[in-house]
C-alpha cells in the first residue's frame, strides 16, 4: 500500500513543477515514506495476519448463523406441528360431539319409522348433517362384510358362523368416521368366528 503511495507522490512531483519551497516539503515527505522496505514487510505481514484473523471470525460467525438458522427452522416446524396438532385435536373433539348428536337423530328417525310416524323432517335434517360432514372432510368407515381391521374397527362381540371367514364383520353397531385421514371414531362391530 505504501509503495503505491510512494509511486503516486513521485508521479505528482514529476508531473508538476513546484516552487522551491514546495519541492523541499515534498522531498521531506517522500523521504519519510521511503525509509526501508523492512518495515513495509512487517506491516504487510501484520495486515495479512489481521486479515486471516478476520476471515476466521467471519467463518465462525457464518457457522453460528447457519446453526441459528437451522434452530429457527426446526423451531418453526415444531411450532407449526404443535399448532396443527392442537387445531386437529379441537376439530376432532368438536366433530365427535357433533357425531353423537347425529347418532341421536338417526336413532330417533329409526324409532319413529318403526312406529310408522312421518320422518320427512328428520330425513331433511339428517341430509343437511350429512352435507356438513362431507364438506368438512368427515367420511364414514365402511364395515359390513369387511375383514376386521383393529385400526378402523372395534369388536365388541363375536358370533359363530360357518359360512363366513374368521373376523368378517357381520353387524355394525355404531358407525365409525375418518376426518382428513385421521380416525376420529372407530366402528363398533360384531365379527364372525368359525366354530
Amino acid at each position: 500500500m505504501r509503495s503505491c503511495n510512494k509511486n503516486k507522490i513521485r508521479r505528482i512531483l514529476i508531473g508538476f513543477s513546484l516552487s522551491e519551497e514546495n519541492d523541499e516539503k515534498m522531498e521531506v515527505e517522500t523521504e519519510s515514506v521511503s525509509d526501508d522496505d523492512a518495515p513495509q514487510e512487517t506491516i504487510i505481514d501484520e495486515l495479512k495476519t489481521q486479515l486471516k484473523q478476520e476471515q476466521e471470525k467471519v467463518a465462525s460467525y457464518e457457522k453460528k448463523l447457519q446453526y441459528l438458522l437451522a434452530d429457527f427452522e426446526n423451531l418453526k416446524k415444531r411450532t407449526e406441528f404443535d399448532v396443527q396438532s392442537k387445531v386437529n385435536s379441537a376439530l376432532d373433539s368438536m366433530m365427535l360431539k357433533f357425531l353423537s348428536i347425529y347418532d341421536d337423530f338417526v336413532r330417533a328417525k329409526d324409532v319413529l319409522a318403526k312406529q310408522k310416524i312421518n320422518t320427512d323432517g328428520l330425513s331433511a335434517i339428517l341430509k343437511n348433517m350429512d352435507s356438513f360432514l362431507s364438506e368438512n372432510g368427515v367420511t364414514p368407515i365402511e364395515a359390513l362384510g369387511e375383514i376386521f381391521d383393529p385400526q378402523l374397527h372395534e369388536a365388541i362381540s363375536v358370533k359363530e358362523d360357518t359360512s363366513l371367514d374368521d373376523s368378517t364383520i357381520t353387524t355394525e353397531i355404531r358407525k365409525g368416521y375418518i376426518l382428513q385421514n385421521r380416525i376420529i371414531r372407530p366402528s363398533l362391530v360384531e365379527i364372525s368366528k368359525k366354530p
